[in-house]
């Protein structure tokens, strides 16, 4: 993992054209991988709150190929999706769903025009130094009161190009601690709940969050 100690922090801009070229080389690769029983239980469970929230419109940052954002499609939630991939907004078309080249930077919607969020394993590749703008974008285009899940693999608090990645080229994360990652959501949050999922030796962080207001 290359680091920043000492040096100036990772810029979400400086980061993009290397996972852009990662996940256009990816389609195939993404599209055959399977998911764990507990991604689709954490899955499960925000579809229900969605339900019980009367959420009809769900925005998806970082969709990948669009698994998730079928499964919500197919369970009556109009779903849509955003993603910095040509590639994957181009897969995510072909299976029927509206896809937009967006970077979270820079989300194009009007205020409040979804009643929800969700962003799986997307916001592990935000630098720290640009999480709380991106967050506050996200913010911006939910009603009141609207949900957002945020769930991505935690770490020990470093962030860089991680050298044993399994992409070309190589990406990069933030490795955010529970301490972290929770003191980022309240800053524009409510945190509905924050639950961690142990997976051998990684450490997967759950939080469902609420845009202040009803």
């Amino acid at each position: 993992m290359t680091t920043t100690d000492g040096e100036a922090p990772f810029r979400y801009g400086d980061v993009v054209p290397g996972l852009r070229a990662a996940y256009d080389g990816a389609v195939r690769r993404r599209d055959g991988m399977v998911k764990a029983p507990w991604k689709l239980d954490e899955r499960e469970r925000f579809l229900a709150r969605l339900r019980e929230g009367r959420c009809a419109r769900l925005l998806e940052l970082g969709p990948g190929t669009g698994e998730d954002s079928v499964f919500f499609r197919d369970n009556g939630i109009d779903v849509v999706a955003v993603d910095l991939s040509p590639a994957m907004v181009a897969r995510c078309r072909e299976r029927g769903i509206e896809a937009h080249l967006m970077e979270l930077m820079s989300l194009d919607f009007p205020p409040g025009s979804f009643d929800a969020g969700y962003a799986m394993n997307c916001l592990l590749h935000v630098p720290n130094a640009d999480l709380p703008a991106v967050l506050r974008n996200i913010r911006s285009v939910l009603r009141p009161g609207g949900l957002f899940f945020l769930g991505e693999w935690g770490g020990d608090g470093t962030e860089g190009v991680w050298d044993r990645d399994g992409y070309d080229p190589p990406r990069f994360f933030s490795w955010r601690t529970d301490q972290q990652i929770e003191r980022f959501a309240r800053e524009s949050f409510d945190v509905e709940d924050f639950h961690v999922v142990e997976s051998g030796t990684w450490h997967f962080q759950s939080l469902t969050l609420s845009r202040p207001g009803r």
